[in-house]
């Protein structure tokens, strides 16, 4: 552990720190030459804080869509058995064969990389700088890439503040989904769109992302894949919402972007023919009333793909002009293009509006032995909208 002086909360400053926890049990993924890949409790020294940094109690961390690649590297979860802890045979772990092999893999093979992109807690320790005293005692969620542990050492850059009373619980998904959802808006507004479509309409994120919109004036197109999600959003006000798997789905589709003059849209779904289909529904709607052209129309549409639920290629039949784009989002390059002040800006959104327009909803609470059971790992590793898994690395605690 560092020797790095920290200020713990129970301590006044003048009194020599010792760390609120000297270990943590963490959760880490590694994949081996053999294909497998194995999801395990490890214990880990918590490194005291550097001036700059403090010390999180992790009350929640959520598992998102994107942490999916980290935790089983694209495993079929059909196979996973469970085993012993590489590290510590008294500790649990989930393995489970990867069908595709390693390749792509080769930078983490026999490594235990750490996992979880966010979380929220309550910081227990700072360093002795200003801005990481500020954060004693604060309920923060935090960015981190290894948030599913029982204590983090954070930079301070890395934590958003909460208000007053805001619990833990609704911190831990305060960057994510939050930030991805007013980065679309953000993209569209920058690139001179009038309104935007979304693939997951009935996800946290799609919820978010659609009570952003009615508050903000914003017209949208809901993708939904169930007749119930359909009657989810109209009672969260949505006003245009699309079920993929009704047999009305071209025209309805159709009928929502003439509406809503919709000309970008952002699409987790990633495999088969759906982005083809938006584009050219938006290929429709913008050519009607021009005058042919075998070019198509001269109206730009962009599908921007930032998300793999459909790990099947991308398949696009060229049937909408060639005024076009189809490109990765990530939220990452997203706040770098931006700039600090505006992504500022956008996290105190997040911060004054967690437990309204960012509120998030989980179906199922793990602790960190939860997650490596076999049968827990492969119905959170399905991501069923209205099941996403929550990890609560303290349950056993209480």
């Amino acid at each position: 552990m560092s020797d790095t002086p920290h200020t713990p909360l129970d301590n006044p400053p003048d009194t020599p720190p010792t760390s609120p926890a000297d270990s943590t049990l963490e959760l880490r993924s590694t994949v081996a030459g053999d294909g497998s890949v194995t999801l395990a409790v490890h214990r880990a020294d918590v490194a005291a804080p550097a001036p700059d940094e403090v010390v999180v109690r992790v009350e929640a961390a959520p598992i998102n869509p994107s942490d999916l690649g980290m935790l089983f590297a694209g495993a079929d979860m059909a196979s996973a058995t469970g085993v012993a802890s590489p590290s510590d045979e008294s500790l649990p772990a989930v393995r489970a064969m990867i069908p595709t092999g390693t390749a792509g893999l080769e930078g983490r093979l026999d490594t235990a990389m750490p996992t979880g992109n966010e979380g929220g807690g309550t910081v227990v320790a700072t360093g002795d700088s200003d801005d990481a005293r500020a954060l004693a005692g604060k309920v923060v969620g935090f960015l981190s890439g290894n948030a599913y542990a029982e204590y983090r050492t954070i930079k301070v850059s890395s934590c958003l503040a909460m208000n007053d009373g805001t619990d833990p619980e609704d911190a831990a998904a305060c960057f994510v989904n939050p930030l991805t959802a007013l980065g679309m808006v953000e993209t569209m507004l920058d690139e001179g769109h009038r309104g935007l479509l979304h693939t997951v309409g009935a996800s946290n994120l799609g919820l978010m992302l659609n009570r952003i919109c009615l508050a903000d004036g914003v017209p949208l197109v809901n993708i939904v894949r169930r007749a119930e999600h359909v009657e989810l959003l109209r009672g969260e006000g949505a006003e245009h919402v699309v079920d993929s798997s009704a047999e009305s789905f071209v025209s309805d589709l159709t009928d929502a972007l003439r509406a809503t003059g919709a000309t970008i849209a952002f699409d987790a779904i990633g495999g088969g023919d759906l982005a083809s289909v938006i584009l050219s529904r938006m290929e429709k709607v913008a050519s009607e009333g021009d005058q042919f052209s075998r070019y198509g129309s001269s109206t730009h549409k962009q599908v921007y793909v930032y998300g793999g639920l459909d790990r099947s290629p991308t398949i696009l039949n060229r049937n909408f002009g060639m005024a076009w784009s189809v490109g990765g989002w990530l939220l990452t390059p997203f706040l770098m293009k931006v700039g600090p002040e505006a992504a500022e800006r956008l996290r105190r959104r997040v911060a004054d509006e967690i437990t309204t327009t960012f509120a998030s909803s989980y179906g199922m609470r793990l602790s960190l032995t939860d997650a490596v059971d076999p049968e827990q790992a492969r119905r959170y590793a399905r991501m069923a909208t209205g099941d996403k898994a929550l990890i609560t690395p303290h349950a056993a605690d209480a």
